[in-house]
């Protein structure tokens, strides 16, 4: 088994997408990249503890190749966007890889080269710019326990069916055969 820590948007959107993923064993919302031990969901959210919404995503190379994971998180959220996803704003929804060592920080290299294929199209003035930053792993906070497997519990919730479904079903569609039955 492997585990990557990765942080693009809202870590709901995120924790659904790898769910619909077979080979995917563990999908772990929580906090990384800050200064606070054991941030809260509310100090996260003020954007003054340098964290970002992230998860560790623990899947089975076996089943799931890994650059098929680090291709399913560059087709969930938009790298272009600097300290956002859509309508979330804040340093805390930054696009950034949290490599564990020396190996993984050069898949995710190579995956991040690999994406601007993908996310050359102009984006407002940005001329597909990825923005994803590479940053040491740290410590990583389990986020509280609601937001665990948020959209399985939330399913009718405004923000999964507005942000989180489409996500999923990008993901589902492009990596079909890894898709969940």
């Amino acid at each position: 088994m492997q585990t990557f820590v990765l942080a693009g948007g809202c870590f709901w959107c995120l924790d659904a997408a790898y769910r619909a993923l077979r080979g995917v064993s563990k999908v772990v919302s929580g906090y990384v990249g800050g200064e606070a031990e054991n941030p809260s969901y509310e100090a996260v959210c003020t954007g003054r503890t340098g964290h970002a919404e992230a998860v560790a995503v623990t899947f089975d190379p076996e089943v799931i190749p890994a650059e098929v994971i680090l291709d399913a998180f560059f087709t969930m959220h938009d790298p272009r966007q600097l300290n956002h996803q859509g309508a979330d704003t804040g340093t805390q929804y930054r696009s950034a890889m949290f490599p564990a060592d020396d190996a993984q920080r050069e898949a995710f290299e190579v995956a991040r080269a690999r994406a601007s294929e993908l996310w050359d199209a102009p984006l407002g003035d940005v001329e597909g710019t990825i923005v994803t930053t590479m940053e040491p792993l740290g410590a990583f906070w389990e986020a509280e326990d609601y937001h665990q497997d948020f959209f399985a519990k939330n399913p009718g919730q405004g923000y999964c069916l507005a942000v989180a479904v489409p996500k999923v079903n990008k993901v589902r569609a492009r990596f079909a055969e890894y898709a969940r039955a």
